[in-house]
This record gives structure tokens, sequence and C-alpha cells, in this order.
């Protein structure tokens, strides 16, 4: 399976599938970039991702492996160039590969991932970039020889000539081929198989237990088997051998009792895809968290995986039908319906007002239903969901085929635990947004809006909260303007991703305030906390500035040391007296170090988000944010702030907030001097008066 990225998108497309169905890999055809899928994992960390057993499988991707629950091994590899990446690529291989990947195996793979990323390139360069199509192109597997019509007929008169069924279904399931003795064993002609799926044919095969062995044979490209019973009670075993092209089935009369005669149930059971679906939207849904999230999870699953070619999903607000989010409809046609008033007779609202699902095989169907329906969005059949919680109905889901299709009851009973899902993640999401926009409030609050202008320094500053929980961090930084010639940097971590971190936070910030050098208020400001109580530690780093001297004093409690960058260009991490965290010890002492802040300097003080993260040396992480300091253009702060973030995406996983501070003193000159008014009034002197310059 081939995966690209869409410009300007974060969504892997299914662009390019060989040895498998679209049916088994519909759950994937569109991949958020940060699903903890593995194709996304290698392109997100631009390494390749091999999972060696089934047990890997479940262990790390849970949800892939709830889907396919076969044993099969699986690679997948980044299609990137320098900093850019294309897409990615899946492998899979039968378990009897061995359970590592040969060295050979990864160059290839390597290789192959690294001439797709120059074509790519050479596409977007050339300002010809390929376009994602609708649907994923099948790759068929090289045929090694052509067939000899002599010896394909030959071997049709002597597949007529066994006494015992024969088969074959191609990847998607679809019956290519039957003899004479499987018509006869299964009770159907061949003319009404053909083309079609077995299980969808015969009513004593429509048990998903029938199709999960098919799905297991295409994927696990293992040899397989299961028993099924033809009314009145005759007993046939089916044995299934695949390859690359399809599988061969034997047909042939069970061994044991026949079972007692029976009448096949009239009603149509839901097939094993249909239900791993199911089970895949459910498992991707309990990770959504915001409506956004729900709304792109159910658009990328139920289309590809469930067969409607457009979906829409709405919200009831203020007595209304909102359009939240919408697949393969237009955004005219959208807009035509967004915010119906809940008095209107359209089907969507109706579902909503009554709770009852409607679904519609035809437009006259509609049409008896809701006599004002008009014909716009050319489908063919339609369904129209409630989504309800606990009684409360919360909207309606439209979905439109473009060809026409009946509704069978098991489909009907699946669409509407589809919807029932669908509506409890909405619910859940909405009440996120809400607190999101709360933790929001609260986070931008505590932080400073902007940093004061302080003449004599430029600066710059970022915030980016880790992405889980409701983004509410206890990192900090501002910046404090005592005297017209110094200021004061502070940085600083609470430990924890909650209110109570954030308050606590206000209340470091707050205390940092006022004070002397930067170990005295420190050490005033962890006596508060100890008195406080809080159960929280807090890392901090205070560096106060002298522009007149051109001098910085610098004291830690438990935080990552500032990196100083020379004028020169040179990075190296400032060496500090090591203090406790704040709130652990009343009487911990935080020693101030004295160093140079010479024009041109710059001092980067950050959070420990920045350079951590599981399986990586500090040491090693700060070194490498030093260089990458070096290497920066320091005269656009904005920028080299953006690159600093950026090295510390690629480099690894972030897990925790980030807060950086860039300051770099400007001028050799103190801004007191330049803003001074007294000023001598003699012609052509403009020093300022006391200075060497004015008595020269």
């Amino acid at each position: 399976m081939v995966y690209l990225l869409a410009p300007g998108e974060r969504v892997l497309h299914l662009v390019l599938i060989s040895g498998v169905s679209r049916r088994i890999a519909a759950p994937w055809a569109r991949i958020p970039l940060d699903a903890t899928i593995p194709v996304a994992d290698a392109v997100r960390h631009r390494r390749l991702v091999w999972l060696g057993n089934q047990e890997d499988v479940a262990r790390r991707y849970p949800r892939l492996g709830i889907v396919l629950p076969y044993d099969f091994m699986l690679a997948a590899a980044p299609i990137a160039s320098g900093t850019t990446a294309y897409g990615g690529v899946v492998l899979l291989w039968p378990v009897w590969h061995p359970p590592h990947l040969s060295p050979a195996e990864e160059q290839t793979i390597t290789a192959g991932c690294r001439r797709a990323a120059a074509f790519l390139r050479q596409a977007a360069d050339s300002g010809r970039p390929l376009r994602i199509p609708d649907e994923p192109r099948r790759l068929p597997p090289p045929d090694p020889r052509e067939a000899d019509p002599v010896q394909a007929l030959a071997a049709l008169a002597f597949t007529r000539r066994l006494p015992v069924g024969c088969c074959a279904l191609d990847l998607d399931g679809r019956l290519t081929f039957i003899n004479p003795a499987g018509t006869e064993l299964v009770g159907a002609a061949s003319a009404s198989l053909l083309g079609r799926r077995p299980w969808e044919v015969l009513p004593w095969l429509r048990d998903p237990v029938f199709e999960d062995r098919y799905r297991a044979a295409v994927v696990a490209r293992q040899p397989t088997s299961f028993t099924a019973t033809r009314p009145p009670g005759t007993r046939l075993s089916f044995q299934l051998y695949p390859d690359d092209t399809g599988i061969r089935v034997h047909i042939s009369p069970a061994a044991g009792p026949a079972a007692a005669p029976g009448h096949p149930s009239s009603a149509e059971p839901v097939g094993a895809a249909a239900l791993y679906h199911l089970t895949h939207v459910a498992t991707a849904l309990a990770e959504a968290a915001g409506v956004k999230d729900v709304v792109e999870l159910a658009a990328d699953q139920i289309v590809p995986a469930f067969g409607p070619k457009a979906l829409a999903l709405m919200t009831v607000e203020d007595g209304r039908l909102r359009i939240t989010g919408y697949r393969g409809y237009s955004a005219q046609l959208m807009a035509h319906f967004d915010a119906a008033s809940l008095t209107s007779d359209i089907p969507a609202v109706h579902a909503v007002t009554t709770g009852a699902p409607g679904f519609f095989p035809t437009f006259a169907d509609l049409k008896r239903a809701h006599p004002p329906a008009v014909h716009l969005d050319r489908m063919a059949s339609w369904a129209f969901l409630p989504l309800t919680v606990s009684g409360r109905p919360v909207g309606s889901m439209v979905l439109g085929y473009d060809l026409p299709r009946a509704f069978p009851p098991a489909e009907r009973a699946l669409l509407t635990s589809l919807a029932g899902l669908i509506a409890q993640a909405l619910d859940r999401a909405r009440l996120y947004d809400a607190k999101h926009a709360l933790a929001h409030t609260l986070q931008t609050a505590l932080l400073p809006r902007t940093l004061p202008h302080v003449p004599g320094l430029d600066t710059a500053a970022r915030y980016k909260p880790a992405g889980h929980g409701m983004d509410i961090g206890g990192d900090f930084y501002d910046l404090i303007r005592s005297t017209p010639t110094t200021a004061v940097a502070v940085i600083g971590d609470v430990q924890g991703h909650n209110t109570t971190a954030a308050a606590l936070m206000g209340q470091v910030r707050t205390a940092v305030h006022a004070g002397a050098s930067p170990g005295d208020i420190l050490a005033r400001t962890n006596r508060l906390l100890v008195d406080l109580s809080p159960g929280l530690f807090v890392s901090c780093l205070i560096a106060r500035l002298d522009l007149t001297h051109h001098r910085a004093q610098l004291a830690t409690a438990g935080h990552p040391p500032a990196l100083l960058c020379h004028p020169d260009g040179r990075s190296r991490t400032v060496p500090l007296s090591p203090g406790l965290l704040l709130g652990i010890d009343p009487d911990a002492d935080y020693p101030t170090t004295d160093i140079p802040f010479p024009p041109g300097a710059l001092l980067a003080l950050y959070t420990d988000g920045l350079v951590e993260s599981p399986g990586t040396d500090i040491d090693h992480a700060t070194a490498a944010l030093a260089g990458q300091l070096d290497a920066a253009q320091p005269e656009d702060l904005n920028a080299v702030a953006e690159a600093l973030l950026q090295h510390a995406e690629r480099s690894a996983p972030r897990h925790d907030d980030i807060a950086l501070l860039l300051i770099r003193a400007t001028s050799a000159r103190s801004p007191f001097e330049e803003s001074s008014p007294l000023s001598c009034q003699r012609q052509g002197c403009t020093a300022p008066l006391g200075t060497k310059g004015h008595e020269e």
C-alpha cells in the first residue's frame, strides 16, 4: 500500500494497492498524520517501522490488531527527502518470513522510498505535482509467464473431470472459476456465481465466519479451511489456498454426521468486513478528542468502508440543524441545508425530532415520505440517521449512495449502531471542546500576551502545548523591565498538565516579579511554595540582565541550562551551580552566577520539553540544540525560534509542553543613554551630559 501526503494537508491518502482488496484496505484509505498507525508513525518520525508478529501488532497498534486479527508481518517506511515528507509505503509478509528484515531487504525498501521521493520532488519542482486520485489504483502482481492456450484448455478439461469441487476467488473474494463438481456440491449454477462473492449469493454461507476465513487467507497468505452445511443437511469442507493473485478453493463432502434439516434464514447477517469496519470505527472514535476529530474520522472511515458516496454530519444548535462536516457533497449544497429550522419538513430534521432513522432506496420513496423534497444531490439512495445520546438528540447523519441500495435489515441495524457510536463520540467531543476553550482562556490569561519592549534587547518567545489532555501546562516564561537599565527574564515548569499546575504557575510568575539577585528571588519563591504545600514542584531559571555593564546574572532551581550564543556564532551551555526544585526544602540555597552578555550575544531559555524525550540522552539533545542555534541566522529571532521548534519535532517524539524565550543584546549603548533627556545644547554635540563623549 502506497500513501501520499496532499499539499497543505496532514492526511495520508491511499493511492496504490497490490496483493490486497480495496474492501480490506478501506479502513485505512485516509490516515491522519498524527494517528497511531504504523505508516503515520513512519512518516512522522522519518524511520522504518517493523512489526514481526501478531503480538507486536496487538501491543503497539491495538486498533490495527482488532481489525486484522491475523498472523502477518509488516514494514512501514517513509517516502521523504530532507525535511520534506511525501508519503509512505506499507509492506506485508506471511509469517514464514524471518522475524526481522534482512539488511538487503531494508536497503531495498530504503532505496525504493528514496527514488520515489526524488520522483515526487522532481514532479513538484516542475509545477506538476501528483494529484491524489479518488480511488487507489490497483497494481497487479507480475505474471512470470504467459499462459499457453493448449495447456489452458487441457487444464480446463482436467478440472471438469475432477470428482471434487474446485473454484478460484480473486483478491476481492469474487468467484472467477468453478468446475462442474463444485457447482453440483454448492447447488448453484456457475452463471449465478461468477463475478459474485459466494457468501453474498449462497444464503447458507452468509455467516461472518466464512468471510473471515477468506480475509485471513488474503492477509496472512496461509492455507485455511472451514465447514458449512448446505440445506437440507449436506456438510461441505472448504479448503482455501492463497497466493499473490487470489485464492484456490477445494470443495468436498465433509466427514461426520449431517446437520439436522433446516431452512435458511431470511435475514441477511452482517458480513465479517462490515463487523470489522464497525469495530475499527469504534476504536478510532474512542481516540477522537474534539468535534473536528470526530467529523474527520467519521468521514475518513464511513465513506470508503460502508459504501456511501457522500456523508454529512449535522448537530443541533439553538433550534437549528447546523452542518458540522461533510465529505462527497459540494459546499454550495451544504450551504443550502445549513441552519435548517427544527420545524422544517426535511428528512435530516425528521430524524432528529422523531429519533427514527429513514432509509430511502429511491428518490420516489423519499418524495412520498417528504413531499417538499427536491432532488439536488444526484444520489440514488439515502439513509438519514438520528444521532441520539441517552434519549437526547444531538444531530443527524446523512449518507448518500450513487447506486440504488435496498437497505436490508442487517445493514439498517449496522448503520443505526454506527450512528449511535458517532453520537456518543460527538457528545464527548463537544464537552472536550468546551473544556479546551476554558483551558485555552486560562492559559492565555496566565502567559504574557506580548513581551515588553526593552530598549537594547531583541526578544522572541514561543509556547507549544504537548497536545494531550486539555492542553494546559505548567510551563511559563516572562520578561520584566525592572529599571531603565535592567530586565529580568524568567522561565519555569510546574509539573503536571492540569488546572492546578496552571494556577500554581500563575502564583510563581507573580512571586518572581520582585526581588534583587536571581538567587534571592528563587529562595523567596521557594519558601512561598513550601508554605503553600501544593504537592507540585517547580523548576525555574532566572536571568537578570544589566544593559549598562553588559552582564547577566543567572540562578537555577533544577531547570535545564540556558544556552548562550556569542556574537561570533559559537553556542554553549551556561554552567550554573545547581539548586533544588522549588517547593521541596525551605532552606535551599540558589547561588547566582555572573557572566558577560555583550552586544550581539543571544541567550536561549527553554523548558525540558524542547530537549527531553524517552530514550534520548539529555546531554546529547542539549548539544544538538546548541548546534542548531549555531546554524540559525540570529538576525530574525522569530525565525530562530521556529527553527529550534522544528528541530525538536524532527529529532524525536515530544510528549511535554515547550516554552522558549530568546533574548539578544542589540546595542553597546545602554537604554538609559539613548533615552536620557539631559543632553548638551552646544551646537554639534549630541552626547548625553556626564558622559565621556560629552566631555570630549
